[in-house]
């Protein structure tokens, strides 16, 4: 780490906004700094906030609109250069955590992560509004600022600031969101609005608005936008905003101040006065799936939640709820409810309210007999997620000062006593006010406890212990270290391999819990857990990769590459993985290389058999793709057919929806056609006789639901194993059909499978049967290997690094990235599967 004058050098950088913020500054006065100067090794404590003057060494903000994903890692290496310093000078990472653009704070704050991780340094969340306060207040402003950051959808992220001498103020508590016309309302309403001066970038789209009602001093443009200098202003000023993370760059995490709008629509219609579904019957002895599931509670629920509240507080000094009480609080705006069932019973509720930045946790019930399960405690765990998510800096609530039980919990938790309220329950029963800030400690909240992928929260930066010689000998031995991310849909995946192509760890976070409410992959938040989970992800793999070698803990120092999924998938998941990846290059000095999923989906059958060599047929079918591909030779693909609407596995996932058999579909379907007829219902084929390759299972889709539906109106009883079985089977026997052509026309000797549905029991066992008549040597990948995962993406890393085949750190994510894109012609090199 570098000094300047006594000083700490401080990178910062924003792209929440369209305005690319990046910047180097030395900050701290001198006598700040030498308490924890450490002459002997010439380093600064990473973890001290920055704090005092700031001297800018270096200015490269510049407005950049739909490319900060593009321009942001060489913006940053060019401010670093104009200052004549690299990363390996920085001691702390500033970025500007929103509210803005939600694509683009993720950019930033992947990008900040990566930097922070491969550098091993400090990385600190600041408000982007504080940004543009401080950068109006630099220019010579005073006086009252109100700043109103677009939010799209007619919505503006709106705060006022008293601007005077000694700097910028807030005179509001945490970030909101607002429809522009409601901010206009609600601060012509105010005292002060005759003199309110207005800046920000949502006058962009609503400057006529507020010029209306009456607010005509409004700052230039260019003062519109943060800047370097004014999110470190903002940041090191004396009544800044807390920064909960504390240096540590898993707990940097965007302001967000709403909720996904697949969750606002979600709570919306469980609040709705209508069945939400149709129920079906025969399930109960087949779905174990479905037993102790969380969701949110619905109207449907009212009934039960009542009863199960009156059951818990019986002959209790806390007075049970109503029916009506609980029916006016699902419908109310700022709440957070979600039930724990099992199978048709409720068996647990927990509920609250967002009072300004504070969840207040109103209940929390358990059944009696199914207590000591975690229950309550994975309930909360969802309060406190939607609490961050609606931009809350803490949970709190009420508890009776006897019940030993609770306050146990509360305690496990994070809680802490800060309070007590007097014959709160009647005279003489005081209630304990218990409050945590959030996120809620990993400790309390860990393994089945917490939704996953969660922040974790550990000692920041992670220093390797010493190594035996043994274990160097061990690295030395291992040669080139490529580590390989993966984030093209649910997962966060890592994994790390070798120059012999051994994988050393591999790590695998899903977001599954969260999609399954909603019957398949949100987007928003597949990017929204991708940020939160990515750092732990990093963590645990070179700490898995340091277990494999016999020391604690890999460093990136350590890795020879890093390698990305850089296409196709969903963008907003794409974005995050490829920005990190680029972060921890930049931050580390070591080279990037590019991946194409599928080519990674493919190369995953060498975990299997490493000898297989073209020419071969693959069958890549996954949630996203249904394609046959002719592999001339390794590189060189020619894509024989795919499917013109749905893919395999998003027709399984539909169709699990409709049964109401929950998300993935895939699993639990093939688990019920394990024990059906599958000559019990017949579904179309589609397309099985076109003469081409290309696919089609819409049809098939809508043939099954069509004959939901009809059974459902006729009163009868669906007898799921048989329609599972019947339905797959429809799926398996075009499939296979095809690929027996393919390889036929083809005149190859050797097939093999990629992708999620390749763990199809059912699938892979007809093509090893229907194969294995024809003398063709049928590979399908060890299970572990076929839904996303680093391992593969590291298969084609390695392949490329041999090649020398690297990425410029300007890669953008490319979801519809076609077959070969970033591909080498050299031979891969991968080992067999030992896990």
């Amino acid at each position: 780490m570098a000094l300047v004058d006594g000083r700490r050098v401080v990178l910062a950088l924003d792209t929440s906004s369209d305005m690319l913020v990046c910047g180097v500054a030395a900050v701290g006065e001198a006598a700040d700094c030498d308490a924890n100067y450490d002459t002997s090794s010439a380093i600064v404590s990473p973890m001290k906030k920055p704090s005092g003057a700031v001297q800018m060494l270096s200015n490269r903000d510049h407005l950049c609109r739909r490319q900060a994903n593009v321009e942001l890692v060489s913006t940053v290496q060019q401010a670093l250069a104009d200052a004549n310093l690299s990363m390996a000078d920085v001691d702390s990472v500033l970025v500007g955590r929103g509210p803005g653009s939600f694509t683009g704070v993720r950019i930033g704050i992947a990008t900040a992560k990566g930097l922070a991780c491969g550098a091993g340094t400090a990385l600190w969340g600041g408000s982007t509004l504080d940004g543009v306060a401080w950068t109006a207040w630099k220019s010579g402003v005073r006086g009252k600022l109100g700043v109103v950051a677009d939010a799209m959808r007619s919505e503006v992220y709106p705060g006022i600031y008293q601007l005077d001498d000694t700097g910028a103020h807030r005179l509001f508590g945490t970030e909101v969101v607002r429809k522009a016309a409601l901010c206009v309302e609600q601060w012509s309403a105010l005292p002060e609005a005759p003199e309110l001066t207005v800046c920000g970038d949502g006058l962009v789209k609503h400057r006529a608005q507020f010029e209306q009602a009456g607010f005509t001093s409004i700052l230039p443009e260019e003062l519109w936008r943060p800047t370097s200098e004014g999110l470190l202003l903002a940041y090191t000023a004396p009544d800044a905003v807390k920064d909960r993370a504390a240096g540590d760059p898993a707990l940097v995490l965007p302001v967000y101040t709403r909720l996904s709008d697949a969750e606002e629509n979600e709570r919306k219609r469980l609040g709705m006065q209508v069945p939400a579904s149709v129920a079906l019957t025969g399930t109960a002895d087949v779905l174990a799936g479905m037993h102790l599931q969380l969701r949110p509670m619905s109207i449907n629920d009212i009934d039960q939640v009542a009863a199960l509240d009156a059951l818990c507080f019986h002959d209790s000094v806390h007075k049970p709820w109503t029916r009506t009480m609980f029916e006016e609080e699902l419908s109310a705006e700022g709440r957070s409810w979600w039930v724990a069932h099992d199978m048709d019973q409720i068996i647990g509720v927990a509920g609250g309210m967002l009072v300004g930045d504070d969840m207040e946790i109103a209940t929390v019930d358990v059944a009696p007999h199914r207590r000591r399960e975690k229950i309550a405690s994975r309930l909360i765990a969802r309060l406190a997620y939607d609490a961050q998510m609606l931009n809350a800096q803490s949970i709190s609530l009420e508890v009776y000062e006897h019940n030993t039980a609770a306050l146990a919990l509360y305690v496990s938790m994070g809680f802490v006593q800060e309070g007590v309220r007097p014959n709160y329950y009647g005279p003489g029963n005081a209630a304990h006010i218990m409050r945590a800030t959030l996120p809620l400690s990993i400790d309390a909240v860990a393994g089945e406890v917490a939704p996953e992928p969660q922040a974790s929260i550990r000692p920041w930066p992670i220093v390797a212990q010493a190594r035996s010689e043994q274990a160097k000998q061990a690295l030395a031995q291992a040669g080139n270290l490529i580590l390989a991310i993966e984030s093209s849909c649910d997962e966060t995946a890592m994994a790390i391999m070798d120059s012999q192509g051994h994988i050393c760890a591999n790590v695998v976070a899903t977001s599954i819990d969260f999609h399954a409410r909603f019957g398949g992959v949100v987007p928003e938040i597949a990017s929204r857990k991708h940020v939160e989970a990515i750092v732990g992800v990093f963590e645990e793999v070179m700490a898995q990769a340091g277990e494999h070698f016999g020391c604690d803990t890999l460093e990136p120092s350590d890795l020879s590459a890093v390698g990305v999924t850089a296409g196709p998938g969903l963008v907003g998941a794409l974005v995050v993985g490829v920005a990190f990846a680029k972060g921890v290059c930049a931050g580390a000095q070591l080279p990037l290389i590019a991946v194409h999923h599928l080519e990674g989906h493919l190369l995953a059958n060498l975990f299997e058999t490493p000898d297989l060599e073209p020419p071969f047929v693959a069958s890549l079918v996954s949630g996203g793709n249904t394609m046959l591909v002719h592999v001339r030779a390794w590189g060189d693909y020619h894509i024989l057919g795919t499917t013109i609407d749905d893919a395999v596995g998003e027709a399984f996932d539909k169709v699990a929806k409709a049964l109401g058999l929950g998300y993935p579909g895939g699993p639990v379907i093939s688990k019920l056609a394990a024990s059906g007829n599958k000559k019990a219902i017949h579904f179309p084929r589609a397309m099985m006789h076109s003469h081409d390759y290309r696919f089609s299972l819409s049809g098939l889709k809508t043939s099954v639901i069509t004959y939901i539906e009809n059974q459902n109106k006729a009163g009868n009883p669906i007898n799921l194993p048989d329609l599972a079985a019947s339905f797959e089977a429809a799926v398996i026997d075009v499939q296979v059909a095809k690929a027996l052509a393919a390889v036929e026309q083809t005149g190859v000797s050797e097939f093999c499978v990629g992708g999620g549905v390749a763990a199809n029991p059912a699938l892979r066992a007809e093509y090893q049967h229907k194969f294995g008549k024809r003398g063709v040597r049928v590979t399908v990948p060890p299970l572990a290997v076929c839904g996303d995962n680093g391992a593969m993406i590291a298969a084609a890393a390695l392949r490329n690094f041999y090649a020398g085949q690297f990425a410029d750190l300007t890669l953008d994510a490319d979801p519809n990235a076609a077959l070969g894109t970033w591909s080498s012609l050299v031979t891969p090199v991968v080992q067999r599967w030992k896990q």
